[in-house]
Parts: structure tokens; C-alpha cells; sequence
């Protein structure tokens, strides 16, 4: 496969990928690797490849490709696709918790001299080496870290990587816990998706709006940080992000925790998780959440005492009476009596949910 043939394939899988058709989008990927005698298109092509399995939660073959990465830019011995190939070495080991090594290869991606694409770079390995020193709770260095990929965001004009680290920032003040800085920092990421991010991934979106959350449940500002949550929990379903649906489980979690409704957290949880094995068709997990998420129902009664349907799972419009039995309101009024079907007491003033 020559030069143009492996960028025509490279465009191909990422129309596919950004069409989230990303199982295909790999498929093409990987046989340009096997295929391609052009160096530069590999090297390419192996960045694709390392991004989409961040994005998927595979880490391991994330950093596999980075790996190959490394030793294409060493056969291309161009200091700048050594700084790139070294930046996702970076950032797989981040992923994978390694945040030892993260920290050695960034500091390997700083020492490289006379890169063109170390304006552009730098910052990104300031964020990642961050990061790192966050996950392993020296706080002094992750602060400092961020702020000099803040700064290297503002004198470059990366809105982009001003958004990363602005949410980077919301998890560093919600560990120490300053919660007004950890509510501020995701609004700003997403105040620079709303100026500037037409033409970004929706993971943007959906990484502030995770955060934003976050936030907001450590503030016990429960409505809006189940709204948010909620957001970023639609666009992690549409883009299979599986990393993100994860966080977004947990965050779900904590918000019924902190309500109290411990049996709603379940149901929530078994009910998000079926949605995800379907989209990937992973039938032995989507039934043992099927019919944990129909126990929960059970357990908790939340379901119409007149036709049988579980409530909760579509939009409907529902009626509970002063006994606090729920049902649909369309089946109360094709019911036509005046007390409760259920326990036979008198409901002259029903009330809506």
C-alpha cells in the first residue's frame, strides 16, 4: 500500500470514526498497519489508533500502539514524531495508573531539543505529568503543572487544551476540597465549549459537564448535578465512551447516596448498565442486569398498580394518590373509580408527580 492509498484509507476510518461506526474505523486502521510501506502514514495511523482505545477504555492496547509509535518516529529520526510518539507513551501509562513512569516519559517529551512541535506539545505534557502527580496526591507539583499548561494554553491561544486543563483543575480542587474552585474551573471548560467548540469532539462537552456535576454534588446542589450528569451520560452512550459511562455510573451513585434513595441508585445503575452491554451486544451481562434492574423494580413497587408497567423508564405523565401509591394517570382515568385500586382507600384529592 503506497502513500496515497494509506491516506485515503486514514481518512476513511476516521469519516467512520467520527461517524461513530468505531469498530469498522479500527478495522481499516489496522490493515493500513499491516499493509503500508509509508512510514509516515504508520506513524499516523498509530496515533489513531492509540486515541481511539483511550477513548474506548483500553489501555492496554493504547499503550501497545504507542509503543510502535516510539519506534516508527525512531525510524523516521524526526525529533518531532519522537516528542508525539512519547507523549502518548505518556499518556497510556497515565490511563493505566503508572503515574511514575508517566512522569519520566514527560519529563523525557521536556528534554527533547529543538522540536517545532514543542509550543504546541508542551502544554499537553505539562497537563499529563500533572495529572500524574494528582494521582499520586502531591498536590504542590500537580498545581504547579496545570498552571504552566494553563499557560502555555493562553500564550498559544489552545482553547482547547485551556478546557483539559480547567477540568484537570476541577478534580484537583474537589480532592482538596475546595468546592467553589472545583465548580468554577468545569463551568469555564464548558463557558470555552459553548465560544469555541463547533467543531470539537463532543467529549468536550462531556467532560466539563461530568465535572461540572461532580461539583455540584459535593456542594449538594443535587438537581443541577444530576442534570449534568445526565448530559454527560448521553453523549458517553452516543460515542462509546466506556471510561466516561463508568465515572458517570459512579457520579450517579453518590447523587442518590447523598438523597438517601439508595434502592433508586441501584435501579439507575442497573438500568444505565443494560443500556450499555445492548449497544455493545453483550448478552450474558445485558440479561443478569435485566433482571436485576425488574428486582429492583419489584423491590422498590415502583411500578403501576393497575397495568403492570415498571414507571421510571420513559417519560409519563403519573399521578400519586394520598395513600402515596403511583400510577399512570391514563390508567386511573380509564379505571374510573375514586379510591385506590390497591388499597381501596378514598383518593378525592389525588396529587401529580
Amino acid at each position: 500500500m503506497g502513500q496515497d492509498q494509506t491516506k485515503q484509507q486514514i481518512e476513511k476510518g476516521l469519516q467512520l470514526y467520527q461517524a461513530n461506526q468505531t469498530e469498522k474505523a479500527l478495522q481499516v486502521w489496522t490493515k493500513v498497519l499491516e499493509k503500508s510501506s509509508d512510514l509516515m502514514g504508520r506513524f499516523r495511523v498509530l496515533g489513531c489508533l492509540v486515541t481511539a482505545h483511550s477513548e474506548m477504555g483500553r489501555y492496554k492496547e493504547m499503550l501497545k500502539f504507542a509503543v510502535v509509535q516510539i519506534d516508527t518516529a525512531r525510524e523516521l529520526e524526526d525529533a518531532d514524531f519522537l516528542l508525539e510518539s512519547y507523549l502518548n507513551l505518556a499518556r497510556s501509562n497515565e490511563k493505566l495508573c503508572e503515574f511514575h513512569k508517566t512522569i519520566s516519559y514527560c519529563k523525557t517529551c521536556l528534554g527533547l531539543p529543538g522540536t517545532r512541535a514543542g509550543a504546541q506539545l508542551g502544554g499537553q505534557v505539562s497537563l499529563s505529568m500533572g495529572n500524574a502527580f494528582l494521582g499520586l496526591s502531591v498536590f504542590q507539583k500537580a498545581l504547579e503543572s496545570f498552571e504552566k499548561a494553563l499557560r502555555y494554553a493562553h500564550n498559544n491561544d489552545d482553547a482547547m487544551l485551556e478546557c483539559r486543563v480547567c477540568c484537570s483543575l476541577g478534580s484537583f480542587y474537589a480532592q482538596v476540597k475546595d468546592y467553589e474552585k472545583a465548580l468554577f474551573f468545569p463551568c469555564k471548560a464548558a463557558e470555552l465549549v459553548n465560544n469555541y467548540g463547533k467543531g470539537w469532539s463532543l467529549k468536550y462537552r462531556a467532560m466539563s459537564q461530568y465535572h461540572m456535576a461532580v461539583a455540584y454534588r459535593l456542594l449538594g446542589h443535587l438537581g443541577s448535578a444530576m442534570e449534568c450528569c445526565e448530559e454527560s451520560m448521553k453523549i458517553a452512550l452516543q460515542h462509546g465512551d466506556r471510561p466516561l459511562q463508568a465515572l458517570c455510573l459512579l457520579c450517579f451513585a453518590d447523587i442518590h447516596r447523598s438523597r438517601g434513595d439508595l434502592e433508586l441508585s441501584q435501579l439507575k445503575l442497573h438500568c444505565l448498565s443494560e443500556s450499555i452491554y445492548r449497544s455493545k451486544g453483550l448478552q450474558r451481562e445485558l440479561r443478569a442486569h435485566v433482571v436485576r434492574f425488574h428486582e429492583c423494580v419489584e423491590e422498590t413497587e415502583l411500578y403501576c398498580g393497575l397495568c403492570g408497567e415498571s414507571i421510571g423508564e420513559k417519560n409519563s405523565r403519573l399521578q400519586a394518590l394520598p395513600c402515596s401509591h403511583i400510577f399512570h394517570f391514563r390508567c386511573l382515568q380509564n379505571n374510573g373509580t375514586r379510591s385506590c385500586p390497591n388499597c381501596r382507600r378514598s383518593s378525592m384529592k389525588p396529587g401529580f408527580v
